[in-house]
């Protein structure tokens, strides 16, 4: 019998990636410069997002976040890294194929979570996995 909730939750995980996959492609392809289309982006999320922390933490924000200031500014200066190498190559070549490459951290986040953390790795990922894989293969012939 199929699990409607968990359905409804992939499909509308489905359309988000699509979303902002296209929002990603045609945005840095329209600013001209993926270095110009993440500054702005990173400016305007760089303001938020701290600003919302303040207001729901207050006083407790600097302490909260002091334990994990140095991992977090490495965390972020990586992921910046990363979400600028992914709008550089969609400034290079068809979305579909970049998208795919892109998503397929998903594996490698499973792989790090069996590795490092002990998470089972069992035949539903090993499957889930394995269908990743053939699906990104057939995007990337068709492209």
């Amino acid at each position: 019998r199929p699990h409607w909730p968990a359905i409804a939750a992939a499909l509308g995980t489905g359309l988000a990636i699509a979303g902002y996959t296209t929002v990603d492609g045609v945005g840095v392809r329209a600013s001209g410069t993926p270095l110009g289309y993440v500054a702005w982006l990173m400016i305007l999320e760089g303001l938020t997002i701290p600003a919302y922390a303040y207001y729901r933490r207050r006083s407790e924000l600097a302490t909260q976040l002091r334990p994990f200031a140095v991992r977090g500014l490495l965390g972020a200066a990586l992921s910046v890294v990363a979400y600028g190498l992914v709008l550089w190559a969609q400034t290079r070549a068809p979305l579909a194929p970049i998208a795919a490459l892109r998503e397929s951290s998903i594996i490698v986040g499973a792989a790090i979570g069996a590795l490092f953390f002990k998470e089972r790795f069992g035949a539903p990922r090993i499957a889930a996995a394995g269908l990743m894989v053939v699906g990104i293969g057939l995007m990337l012939h068709t492209s």
